[in-house]
């Protein structure tokens, strides 16, 4: 089974369920092995995060936060449920605000949007995690365990305790034609006391009848269910999407017991301690030698002097000390010396082409630019600074690829772009 990307970008755009606010989002196709990446592009400069367990924050009440530094993205389960469930591995999702969209409160609208731009496989096979012993994580009358299996399915029993709601029970293997049927139309749900707490601290403040379930007596208020066990079945789209931290598809059979989003984020966690990720085979450090074997540059223009975190067709991280005796210093405000703004895009494309012509397929070719967008200087490189470029890929076809880079000199952000190239025989 292979990896599988969008053939399209796929929008979307609503109201955040705890913030209130609009939001519009743009779920887009991304490289094999990229994962799932979140962008805000509201912010200057954009803030990229990962999807990963790495990145959230367990404290956020009833949701899954995304957090670098003072930026985050909340909310994310719903869309990460339906990536999971409907099989998509690697996509890049750029938003403009600090939540995903409520929608009607279920994976539903997520999971036709994606299915209706369509589904590319990639040539890159897909990563599984295969449990091999039972995982736990229990915290009093909470749990939720994970079990050795062939294949992917959940087992959850809801149960509040309360008369508002009563107990319910269920589980499912977890396919594609499941998943959209059975479980993304079920929606977000709370007791009527809940909803009041919730508002009370600020949270909530997108909810309403029309993407919430707010029940009370055990019946929802101005509102008609669409399964009769539509609580549980939520909390099970919920697992799948926080299981999806992990990087992974993943074979095994969860078993929860009233567990919510910061239980099964510590069972990823857990999980991820005892099957920590693979270090890629082609990994390493690159020299100047083994860059101008990839790449055609000579002196005086290649900007690029080592490269670390290689890895081929998908990212890199280039380095070049900048110097006075840089040629270009000669007559590019000699009495100010700065590196050109265009130089320093140059030096990006050319990790962006040392990680292109690397794979098996294109070695020998050359990477010629077919397009520069987004270009953005925010900083002056001045001789005497180590000029950092983190690049990757962001598409890929067998004849160009396209690739996002940042150039930092340590900490400060100096320039970014993104850099489409067309891959030739020489």
């Amino acid at each position: 089974m292979n990896q599988r990307t969008l053939k399209r970008p796929a929008s979307f755009e609503g109201t955040g369920l705890h913030t209130g606010r609009n939001v519009s989002v743009c779920v887009k196709p991304a490289a094999p092995d990229a994962g799932i990446l979140f962008c805000r592009v509201d912010l200057d400069p954009a803030l990229r995060v990962k999807a990963s367990f790495e990145n959230v924050r367990s404290d956020e009440m009833r949701q899954t936060t995304l957090v670098v530094g003072d930026g985050r993205v909340r909310t994310i389960e719903h869309l990460m449920a339906a990536f999971h469930g409907i099989g998509i591995d690697n996509a890049l999702v750029e938003i403009d605000g600090d939540e995903i969209p409520g929608m009607d409160g279920s994976a539903l609208d997520f999971s036709r949007g994606l299915i209706e731009v369509g589904l590319e496989e990639q040539a890159v096979a897909r990563r599984f995690l295969e449990i091999k012993e039972p995982c736990f994580v229990d915290q009093g009358d909470q749990s939720i365990v994970i079990l050795p299996a062939p294949s992917f399915s959940i087992s959850y029993m809801l149960s509040y305790r309360d008369d508002d709601l009563h107990d319910q029970y269920l589980s499912l293997p977890i396919v594609p034609e499941i998943f959209e049927r059975e479980l993304a139309p079920a929606r977000t749900f709370c007791l009527k006391k809940e909803a009041e707490l919730l508002l009370s601290q600020g949270f909530g403040k997108g909810a309403n009848p029309s993407n919430t379930l707010v029940f009370e007596r055990n019946a929802p208020i101005a509102n008609t269910l669409r399964f009769e066990d539509e609580a549980c079945r939520h909390k099970m789209v919920d697992i799948l999407g926080d299981l999806f931290l992990c990087g992974k598809f993943i074979r095994g059979h969860v078993i929860a017991s009233r567990s919510g989003h910061a239980l099964n984020v510590e069972l990823v966690r857990k999980l991820m301690m005892t099957n920590p990720p693979e270090t890629p085979v082609f990994s390493k450090t690159l020299t100047v030698e083994d860059i101008q074997k990839v790449i055609p540059h000579r002196y005086p223009f290649l900007f690029v002097d080592r490269i670390e975190n290689f890895e081929p067709g998908l990212r890199a991280t280039g380095f070049k000390q900048v110097t006075m005796n840089d040629y270009f210093f000669q007559g590019h405000f000699p009495g100010h010396p700065v590196m050109p703004g265009v130089l320093i895009v140059e030096a990006m494309a050319q990790v962006g082409g040392v990680i292109m012509l690397s794979e098996t397929d294109n070695r020998g070719k050359i990477a010629y630019f077919m397009s520069v967008d987004s270009v953005k200087w925010r900083a002056p490189v001045r001789p005497g600074d180590e000029l950092r470029m983190e690049v990757e890929v962001v598409k890929k076809r067998s004849r160009f690829g396209q690739c996002s880079g940042r150039a930092y000199v340590k900490e400060t952000l100096v320039c970014e772009a993104d850099v489409k190239f067309a891959v030739v025989d020489k």
